[in-house]
């Protein structure tokens, strides 16, 4: 009954997310709520579910809170201009080298392991230059999770650090043969990104043609075009200074010196201080930005009531418990690779958690009998859950993404689901090409 409901829960607000029927706070708020009660709990344990829940998003959505409104305001100030039109000199404009440039930038920001960090250091600094070139965000953030996807199996990272929890086999040993899996991973997309940059120039040539702006069909292109004159004619102030806070801001996140959350709001304090010295400034500018930056501290709030109901009620164990029922006996000896190719639309279905922690456990004793590796069960199923981690709405990173990119889950969960369960079968192509299992 748990899995049939939380089964339920999960295809009704990923079918809501896609539809664009509604907002996700609706969903996620509501459809648990009716779920929990299908299931028959009361109100007091469901308060208890959707408490525990704030408690494991609250540090996020600090940060969002935060971060929203220091990249708001720096890009008001127009700091990032420069940058951006150096990027647009270098790159001569080309499409194509943008599209492969963002793989590699993604791929080595993320050697960090943090998929916050890297979403807030690189979408603040590439989204305006895909807005001047006209490119989609869409594929922005398609390319950076496919990157992200495989560089996410560090030994720091989650997945191999859960994975190592379970198995009892170190994170460092399970990560050595795992390198040439990344390195073959990152070469791909380079190349997917070479594929998608020559599609989104033809895109943009032809949006062009019909008078409409290349990533916004009902914006109108004299509208955007004044909006970059006046945008070149703006002179950032202060701007050594304020590069200089996003340095350190960087430097930070990057080292851990600090709670992420608090490096925002000092970093915001810093901005705010030097330009905008009058306090009635202070409050105007953030006034501005505001309402960005509240309904998506408002989402994240909403989906940790959604993830609260699933954990903490067991539907999510439950259901990565009962998915191996459903496998024919005869597949025992390969089910770990079955549950691999799932990787990606289970990462939708399951959290990180109740991947590793449910369901890696259970498929180990059940190939232990045909004879098959913890090693290789791991190898398995953490290559082809990877490279769905950024498009999974269990991710806060995933949300925190769509907030600095502007961008609506559900279309990005249909712009890119299909293409990065694809990349998946080819990682783990090269996995078990490699011996890996």
């Amino acid at each position: 009954m748990l899995t049939l409901i939380g089964v339920l829960i999960i295809v009704v607000i990923v079918a809501l997310l896609m539809a664009g029927k509604t907002s996700p706070i609706i969903a996620m708020a509501v459809v648990p709520l009716l779920g929990a009660l299908l299931a028959g709990f009361s109100l007091a344990e469901i308060s208890q579910f959707f408490e525990a829940g704030l408690t494991r998003v609250a540090k996020v959505a600090a940060m969002f809170l935060f971060a929203i409104l220091f990249f708001s305001i720096l890009k008001e100030l127009h700091v990032f201009d420069p940058m951006i039109q150096g990027m647009v000199t270098m790159t001569r404009g080309n499409v194509v080298v943008v599209a492969m440039m963002t793989t590699l930038i993604a791929a080595a920001v993320h050697l960090d392991g943090s998929g916050a960090t890297t979403f807030l250091i690189l979408i603040p600094a590439l989204l305006p230059l895909y807005k001047r070139l006209g490119m989609s965000p869409y594929l922005l953030l398609l390319l950076m999770a496919g990157s992200m996807g495989v560089m996410n199996m560090v030994p720091w990272g989650g997945p191999l650090g859960r994975a190592a929890a379970v198995t009892g086999i170190d994170a460092s040993v399970l990560w050595q043969s795992l390198i040439p899996v990344q390195i073959f991973g990152v070469a791909c997309m380079v190349a997917v990104a070479a594929v998608f940059g020559l599609r989104e120039k033809r895109r943009i040539a032809a949006a062009q043609l019909a008078g409409t702006t290349p990533f916004e069909q009902d914006c109108m292109l004299p509208e955007v075009q004044e909006q970059e004159r006046q945008a070149q004619q703006a002179r950032p102030k202060h701007f050594f200074y304020n590069i200089a806070v996003v340095i350190v801001t960087v430097a930070c996140l990057a080292m851990g010196w600090l709670s992420a959350p608090y490096v925002f709001m000092l970093a915001l304090s810093l901005t705010l201080i030097v330009n905008f010295p009058k306090p009635k400034d202070q409050m105007a500018v953030i006034g501005r930005h505001a309402p960005q930056a509240l309904s998506m501290v408002a989402i994240i709030f909403a989906a940790g009531a959604f993830l609260g109901v699933l954990s903490e009620s067991g539907m999510l164990q439950s259901i990565a418990l009962d998915l191996i029922t459903v496998l024919p006996a005869a597949w025992i000896g390969s089910v770990h690779i079955v549950v691999g190719m799932l990787g990606v639309p289970l990462d939708i279905f399951t959290s990180t958690d109740a991947y590793y922690f449910a369901l890696l456990p259970v498929i180990m004793e059940v190939t232990a009998t045909a004879g098959v590796s913890p090693e290789a069960v791991v190898y398995a199923m953490a290559i082809g859950n990877n490279a769905g981690t950024f498009i999974s709405p269990f991710s806060p990173a995933t949300w925190l993404a769509m907030g600095l990119a502007g961008i609506d889950m559900g279309k990005h969960l249909r712009y890119s689901f299909g293409w990065i369960w694809l990349f998946s079968f080819a990682l783990l192509g090269c996995g078990y090409v490699l011996g890996l299992f």
